[in-house]
């Protein structure tokens, strides 16, 4: 088995553990998991060839996660601004490496028009109900966050874009939980999974829109050589 493969598996093996420990209320277990889940993933995307800057996101993430296990003010600002560095990381991935045609100029202005109206719309219901010093940096960090998700969207295939909706997904169930609104049964459960879905699928969509980039490249090359 490659190595790859077993950083995968133990990817698998340490979410897995992570959300059973959050369904079971088992706070240990997760402060051990969690902090495993991003380094897991970003070795994995090194041995896959990885461009820098979805390794740094990656670890960008680990750091927040990290931050995010204190419930204290102060490491909850730090550990939004580790993700909104990951964004940046993912924007500078998606400027780099992404397709300007990778959908029709037609569908990036649907999404475009549909994530901003999704912008506006959770930073005015939010606002009232958010402490008057997270404020700010909630709709800074959720402009950045809906900048990446879109960019996802359209530069990089249906993988990338739904691993970006999925983040936007998970840290606005966050937003609604430090803005005191009723959450679901078990919310940092379907926090986590979102979370960690979307992260997957940044990775694994992002290396696989340049794996098949790369395929006829080497294809024509192996023709020229013959």
């Amino acid at each position: 088995m490659s190595h790859s493969r077993l950083l995968l598996g133990a990817f698998g093996l340490a979410v897995v553990v992570d959300l059973l420990c959050l369904t079971a209320g088992f706070d240990a277990g997760h402060t051990v998991a969690k902090p495993l889940l991003m380094p897991l993933l970003a070795l994995w995307a090194v041995l896959r060839r990885a461009p820098r800057p979805l390794v740094a996101a990656l670890l960008c993430g680990w750091g927040g996660d990290v931050l995010l296990l204190s419930g204290a003010e102060p490491a909850f600002l730090a550990g939004m601004g580790c993700f909104a560095a990951g964004h940046v990381c993912y924007l500078v991935l998606f400027a780099r490496h992404g397709s300007r045609y990778a959908v029709p100029r037609a569908r990036a202005a649907l999404l475009a028009l549909g994530y901003a109206t999704a912008l506006v719309t959770t930073v005015a219901l939010l606002w009232p109900d958010l402490p008057a010093d997270l404020r700010l940096p909630v709709a800074g960090y959720s402009l950045l966050l809906t900048a990446m998700a879109y960019r996802a969207a359209i530069r990089l295939g249906l993988f990338t874009g739904l691993g970006g909706a999925l983040f936007l997904l998970s840290d606005t169930l966050i937003a609604t939980g430090v803005a005191d609104w009723p959450q679901p049964p078990g919310p940092d459960f379907w926090i986590m999974l979102t979370y960690i879905a979307a992260q997957a699928l940044l990775a694994g969509g992002t290396l696989g829109a340049l794996n098949a980039r790369r395929a006829p490249a080497a294809t024509y090359g192996e023709m020229r050589a013959a």
